[in-house]
């Protein structure tokens, strides 16, 4: 899957990821604050990923954690600051929900703390039952 818009393009193609590049846009995000390489590597190995480039650079991530046949949990969405505005994020959730390994998934589930406004365009809503959903959570593991 290739998509271009306006000078940039969005794929799938893991071979073309910048583990320097994405570990860069990684290490300070809020729900991944030091997240070593390795760790990232190991994560996009076992992930569905999408990539965003500017002139081979890339400048945005994001990945799908999937049976691929009943749930999928999408993670680390994340564009360079510097290309934030351009509606990437945008074009990056059409991208995810159109990919043929996402289709007729019963739930697709994520995690933000600021950015209901993007995820609710594409259908996304806080979810009705959070009594019935439990987590382990630690979120300072990379700063130990």
């Amino acid at each position: 899957m290739k998509i271009k818009i306006d000078g940039y393009e969005i794929n799938d193609d893991k071979s073309q990821l910048q583990l320097s590049a994405v570990h860069a846009l990684l290490k300070d995000a809020y729900w991944c604050k030091g997240i070593p390489e390795k760790t990232v590597a190991v994560a996009i190995e076992s992930s569905l990923c999408f990539g965003v480039y500017k002139s081979n650079t890339q400048v945005g991530f994001a990945r799908v954690i999937t049976d691929g046949a009943t749930f999928a949990w999408l993670c680390d969405v994340i564009i360079d600051e510097k290309h934030r505005g351009q509606n990437l994020s945008k074009e990056l959730m059409k991208a995810i929900l159109k990919h043929p390994s996402l289709q007729g998934l019963r739930r697709i589930c994520l995690a933000t703390k600021d950015a209901h406004k993007l995820y609710e365009q594409f259908g996304f809503k806080v979810t009705e039952s959070p009594q019935n959903w439990m987590e382990i959570k630690n979120n300072s593991i990379y700063l130990q």
